[in-house]
């Protein structure tokens, strides 16, 4: 009897310690105020298993297990497969899209059910024509909330693309698209089912509702390298060409080359003139920028490996300014004679364009940031500049003390090159992030607007492009967001 009570005894003790090695969580969990307990607490009962204790808490409750999956629906643990040759594999970045997936359509849900979100709590159309009535809030204050007001009522509806090649709509996929000065004009580079990249504008005078139509005019131009860089440029007039920078491959050098918008059928109003073609040999250009300033006029600047190009068109003479980093993003000013350039390092610095390449102190302005730098703005009175980066921080700098004044919280980067885009008139930021969702801050306090998923299942290849305007269309056109994505054109305008 003493035996088997012993035997019974030391089962007992060993089923335990298989229990609390099973149960025990990471050094992560363990940290954790949730996770703590006492060095009595590891001797509990068989009925406090993981999968059982957590299944009230749902998710955040439950400990993570090395190797293991816990699947709130199922109720139960699953193990990580490792490897790529197994049959459906369950792993980490799997579950990670299916979530992502689940989130993104209940946001979509949630925005075709609602129709409208309201950023600021208290604030209608009614309460802010009764607050600027009684004299609580100035015109200027009025005017931003109200705009505001009309970015959190936007509605997404699908634009309706034409073209003399149907058949090349439905397979070629949205790259990227940028407006002209006037927002009247698409410039956009697909991505061809064949491979490589084909050029088209897409004039926007027909974006009004209720029916969005627009008409794609393409062009014979195809290249199979990848373009780095693309801005409009103002070379017989205002946005008579597009600069982009192209790759090299193989034996093909880098090139920079200005492509007149009067090579697309109808590209501007009124008819336009040929203007010139042509092309510069430029070593791998990561970033490029056209000058509308009155001293660097015709001139284009192009951010290549630890230096900087600015070129004359017209002449053809080069101005080469040393880095100690790859130039990702570049800005001219506009009154004062200045370039500012976002380095891979993480500095931006300006260049004073009056001093030579062979002289001293021609770096004005010094402003750092803890990632690579992909975007650089200037705000319209060229005393602040917004920045953003691959560690998803977007932050304001004075420039008149060089000390960062405001962040913009949620924006999403882990190493893409993602554009930025800033509208003082309607005093909101733009951005699109790495997980493919659209956000939209107010300028004046950084507070986060609204967040747009995007139509389409997230994925690193199918990133949104965007293109904010006060005047969709032209000087008469709507206020709105257009977005790109696979071969679709989406646009998102004020009710």
């Amino acid at each position: 009897m003493h035996k088997s009570s012993w035997h019974s005894r030391r089962r007992g003790r060993r089923s335990q310690q298989q229990n609390t090695w099973f149960r025990q969580p990471g050094s992560h969990e363990r940290n954790n105020a949730g996770a703590q307990q006492s060095p009595q607490g590891s001797s509990r009962s068989d009925d406090e298993a993981p999968s059982t204790s957590s299944s009230s808490a749902g998710s955040s409750s439950v400990p993570d297990l090395p190797g293991y999956y816990f699947d709130p629906e199922k109720n139960r643990y699953f193990r990580l497969l490792p490897g790529h040759n197994n049959c459906n594999p369950l792993t980490k970045e799997s579950i990670r899209q299916k979530e992502m997936e689940s989130k993104r359509l209940q946001l979509l849900e949630e925005e075709d059910r609602q129709g409208k979100k309201i950023a600021r709590l208290g604030f209608n159309a009614s309460s802010l024509l009764q607050k600027s009535r009684l004299g609580f809030l100035n015109v200027t204050s009025y005017c931003r909330l109200a705009h505001e007001l009309r970015v959190s009522c936007m509605q997404r509806k699908k634009v309706q693309i034409q073209s003399s090649d149907p058949s090349a709509l439905a397979s070629d996929r949205f790259n990227l698209i940028l407006a002209d000065t006037n927002s009247d004009r698409l410039f956009t580079v697909n991505d061809v089912k064949v491979g490589g990249s084909k050029y088209g504008i897409i004039n926007l005078h027909g974006l009004k509702t209720p029916t969005l139509r627009v008409h794609m005019h393409e062009n014979l131009y195809f290249t199979n390298r990848k373009v780095n860089a693309v801005c409009w440029a103002s070379l017989n007039h205002l946005d008579s060409h597009i600069l982009l920078c192209l790759m090299g491959i193989a034996e093909t050098p880098g090139c920079a080359t200005l492509l007149p918008a009067s090579l697309f059928v109808s590209s501007h109003p009124g008819g336009d003139r040929p203007g010139m073609l042509c092309s510069f040999r430029i070593p791998g250009a990561w970033s490029c920028a056209w000058s509308l300033n009155i001293q660097a006029n015709n001139c284009f600047s192009t951010g290549l490996s630890r230096r900087v190009l600015v070129t004359s068109v017209v002449t053809g003479h080069r101005q080469s300014f040393g880095t100690n980093s790859d130039v990702l993003a570049q800005q001219f000013a506009l009154t004062a004679p200045l370039l500012f350039n976002g380095c891979r390092s993480g500095e931006i610095f300006a260049i004073d364009l009056r001093c030579r390449n062979q002289g001293k102190g021609w770096k004005a302005t010094h402003l750092f940031h803890d990632s690579a730098v992909t975007s650089v703005r200037i705000l319209q009175e060229e005393q602040c500049l917004m920045a953003s980066d691959m560690a998803g921080t977007i932050k304001l700098w004075d420039l008149r003390n060089n000390k960062c004044v405001r962040q913009y919280e949620g924006h999403v980067n882990e190493y893409a090159h993602l554009p930025l885009h800033v509208h003082e008139e309607e005093g909101i930021v733009v951005a699109v992030g790495q997980d493919c969702y659209t956000r939209i801050w107010s300028l004046h306090d950084a507070r986060l607007l609204r967040t747009i998923p995007s139509p389409h299942p997230t994925s690193k290849a199918d990133i949104p492009s965007v293109a904010f305007s006060s005047r969709l269309g032209g000087f008469q056109g709507a206020p709105g967001l257009l977005m790109a994505v696979r071969q679709d054109l989406y646009c998102f305008s004020y009710n």
